[in-house]
């Protein structure tokens, strides 16, 4: 991997622009409602921002995972795994109905790092979206490359761990109607979120993997239910893949600073994602 080359790729930019149609809200409300904090008629709940402008490219652009080729906007790293890992997302001001919404991006950096399981590249992608009213949301997301899993032969149970107690807790279907809805809002055609021999034997998974902002989404407006405010900062990481099949709870807990933490347990109690929100 030659880093120095995949950092040429730092500082370029691109930009899309699509509309909150009356469409959208309602797909978007009936895919996580209740799970949505409210919300003024008229606005779009938090998180719909991650439907709108997404990559477009012809079937003959994709790569074997259902992606885009890589080498056009995001730097084509030869690392086959590609995942959302974390990132920041502020809340500015509401998006609404009718609005024309431009996102600009820049890749804000590119590193290298060796994992457990071998090496990682991490990708930072700094956007920020805005209407004719001025900005509305500003975000950094985190994708991270890895190299192709080894099967194992037979992976051990992970042991269970003890749920962790909340101030607020949902309880969420994670069952394939979720994802697919969810990739078809985004139109992600990602393989690992609806191709059952895909995500097993070639990428080493338990099963369909539940997308890193669906649970980013499920925490930020868990946070603003609690904070009763719709304007936070959210900071989160992924911190193990969750997969399908099941229920899983999301989580929010006022901290004394101030600040709420919130996260995803999956059904053995392990957190899969968390994060800490704030007034922004």
């Amino acid at each position: 991997m030659d880093i120095d080359h995949l950092r040429t790729w730092i500082g370029r930019t691109e930009e899309a622009s699509d509309l909150v149609t009356p469409r959208l809200i309602a797909s978007y409300a009936a895919t996580f409602a209740p799970h949505l904090a409210p919300c003024p008629a008229g606005d779009a709940p938090l998180a719909l921002h991650w439907c709108l402008a997404p990559p477009i490219a012809p079937m003959s652009a994709l790569g074997a995972d259902g992606h885009p080729a890589k080498g056009g906007f995001l730097p084509p790293v030869p690392l086959p795994r590609r995942m959302w890992a974390g990132g920041s997302i502020e809340t500015l001001a509401p998006l609404r109905e009718g609005d024309l919404v431009t996102r600009r991006s820049r890749i804000g950096d590119v590193t290298a790092k060796d994992g457990r399981s071998g090496p990682l590249c991490f990708v930072a992608v700094d956007h920020e979206i805005s209407t004719a009213r001025g900005m509305a949301l500003r975000e950094r997301h985190n994708i991270v490359y890895r190299e192709a899993m080894n099967l194992p032969a037979a992976a051990p149970a992970a042991a269970r761990a003890e749920p962790q107690p909340a101030d607020l807790s949902w309880e969420i279907d994670a069952g394939p109607v979720l994802l697919f809805r969810y990739s078809a809002l985004t139109f992600n055609g990602h393989r690992i979120h609806y191709d059952q021999p895909y995500v097993t034997q070639e990428e080493g998974y338990d099963g369909l993997v539940v997308h890193g902002p669906i649970q980013a989404t499920l925490m930020l407006n868990i946070a603003a239910t609690l904070a009763g405010n719709l304007r936070l900062k959210l900071d989160y990481r992924g911190l193990s893949p969750l997969t399908a099949g099941g229920a899983f709870l999301v989580k929010a807990r006022r901290q004394d600073d101030g600040t709420i933490r919130t996260w995803t347990e999956g059904a053995d109690g392990r957190l899969r994602m968390e994060g800490a929100a704030r007034a922004a």
